[in-house]
Formats: structure tokens, sequence, C-alpha cells
């Protein structure tokens, strides 16, 4: 049986010469996983959240950039 967790996704919008970032964040808000939008691959598997990849980043993807979402994994 798996737990649900509650945990929360942010984009964080870069600039000319800084990527924009994602960070996912638990239910305390402390910060769990951040990684580049191009490259999610190594900050995921280090939270066990590789298997969410694609779930993760289309939610990513339609995100307004310093919003706040809630996840439920």
């Amino acid at each position: 049986m798996q737990t649900i967790q509650t945990m929360y996704i942010l984009k964080i919008k870069g600039t000319a010469s800084i990527p924009d970032y994602i960070q996912i964040r638990d239910e305390n808000f402390f910060l769990i996983a951040y990684f580049k939008v191009t490259h999610p691959k190594t900050a995921l598997a280090r939270c066990n959240l590789l298997h969410k990849r694609e779930e993760i980043l289309r939610i990513a993807d339609g995100l307004e950039y310093g919003k706040i979402l809630e996840l439920i994994i």
C-alpha cells in the first residue's frame, strides 16, 4: 500500500544566464527537490519521484512562474 503525500511545486523564472528551475517541497515546505526544467532526472531520483517525472514535468510546464501548486503524490 502506498502512502499519499502532499507536496508543493513551484516554478522559478531564470534570467539570461540562469535557467528556469523547479522546486518541490514537502508538507512542511522543506525543499526536497530543486532542478533545471531541462534536467530533472537526478533530482527526482534522489527524492524517489522519478516514477512521477512525466506528471511533474507536465504540471510544471503549465504552471505560472512564482505560483505554488499542491501536489498529491
